[in-house]
């Protein structure tokens, strides 16, 4: 079903994580958790499992890892399945659970209670959005990390979104194996019309988002502290023009793909499309990717993290949980105490927090119940671990 959109006096509903339970997911053998409705705060030294803990809670949001690594890598070592399910509020789902079976690849999604036989349909069970210092490759990266990143926020709040982002990959898919094969029983030009008609789906939900987010990305720069004018704009092969149709992208991409299908068959690939396109964002008019300083390039990521929680807010109708993996670690403290600011702004939202030390906690967060992590292992916090 299509997420209404929201208007600002409508309140969204906090989506909340109330009892976690984690078998044998990276180094986390046995977990259960009950999540206090703000949050918690995960203190630990590095490498004994905060970001796997939050990894884990992700998955339930995009079913895949948060760090683009395969489930099979996050089987723990010498186990053969990983589990996590959870009982949440204001999500979708009351209930929620998956499983992967390291032997035959299986993975098995249950929503309360009911399988859920594709991945895509569960896309945003549990709303969260997640905070880290890698984020500076959503700027700094190349566009693939973007276009990804694009693809979830919109496919997680709109069914028809999902649905094209699903057909175009598919005859994507298609005309780029006709391509290597040289069949004329089955040419690439067969596949250009569903590419045409779904990558005018998606190129116009797209643009249609950075018009919404254009102004907040502005006003996010300038409330994290950047003096000039951080810019987001949707780049891709075929320009829309202000009031294309779907018609007119219809139209535009087929003609590309027909225009480029000899030199696509030289190359067995693809190499005009929906799947090029990028978000391009500068400052000042100057690309932030190529000549963007560090603290300039993780400001404009988390000025991306800030929209995508705004965008659940005003589409998907959800405060979403905020996952904040030492979200300002490597930045000043007059920049990181602006970028705390913008993320602990909203009141309601439920935060889980992962540092390395007590005293990281940020002032505006030392409310939370603490909890130690040490060698997978989850405690409640003690007058002995101060």
């Amino acid at each position: 079903m299509e997420a209404p959109a929201r208007t600002t006096d409508v309140r969204p509903v906090a989506a909340r994580l109330q009892r976690l339970v984690i078998r044998d997911f990276r180094n986390l053998a046995d977990v259960t958790l009950v999540v206090p409705p703000g949050g918690l705060a995960l203190v630990g030294d590095n490498g004994h499992g905060k970001t796997n803990l939050l990894e884990a809670v992700y998955y339930l949001h995009l079913f895949r890892s948060l760090r683009g690594a395969r489930d099979v890598e996050l089987v723990r070592f010498g186990a053969t399945t990983f589990h996590i399910g959870a009982e949440a509020a204001g999500a979708r789902r009351d209930r929620l659970s998956v499983g992967f079976e390291k032997e035959t690849g299986r993975r098995r999604i249950l929503l309360d209670g009911v399988p859920c036989p594709r991945v895509s349909d569960a896309l945003g069970a549990l709303p969260s959005v997640a905070f880290s210092p890698a984020d500076v490759a959503l700027v700094a990266g190349g566009p693939g990390g973007r276009r990804h990143w694009l693809d979830v926020t919109l496919a997680s709040t709109s069914a028809r979104y999902l649905g094209s982002l699903r057909d175009y990959r598919a005859a994507l898919s298609q005309r780029n194996a006709a391509l290597r094969a040289r069949s004329r029983s089955s040419p690439p030009a067969v596949w250009e019309p569903a590419m045409a008609e779904h990558g005018a789906a998606l190129r116009l939900a797209r643009a249609e988002f950075i018009d919404w987010a254009r102004p907040r990305v502005t006003e996010s720069g300038m409330s994290l502290g950047e003096r000039g004018l951080v810019e987001a704009r949707y780049r891709c092969g075929d320009p829309l023009l202000p009031g294309a149709t779907l018609d007119d992208a219809r139209e535009a991409i087929a003609a590309t793909l027909a225009a480029g299908r000899d030199r696509d068959l030289e190359r067995g690939s693809t190499l005009q499309g929906p799947h090029r396109d990028d978000i391009e964002i500068r400052l000042d008019g100057v690309s932030l990717r190529r000549y963007g300083s560090a603290g300039q390039q993780r400001t404009a990521a988390i000025a991306l993290r800030l929209l995508e929680c705004a965008w659940y807010r005003e589409r998907g109708g959800t405060e979403p949980v905020l996952l904040l993996d030492d979200p300002v670690a490597e930045l000043d403290r007059g920049r990181a105490a602006r970028v705390l600011a913008a993320i602990t702004a909203r009141e309601g939202g439920q935060v889980l927090l992962a540092v390395p030390r007590a005293d990281d906690i940020p002032a505006a967060l030392t409310a939370l119940p603490r909890f130690r992590v040490r060698d997978g292992t989850i405690s409640p916090w003690s007058d002995a671990d101060a």
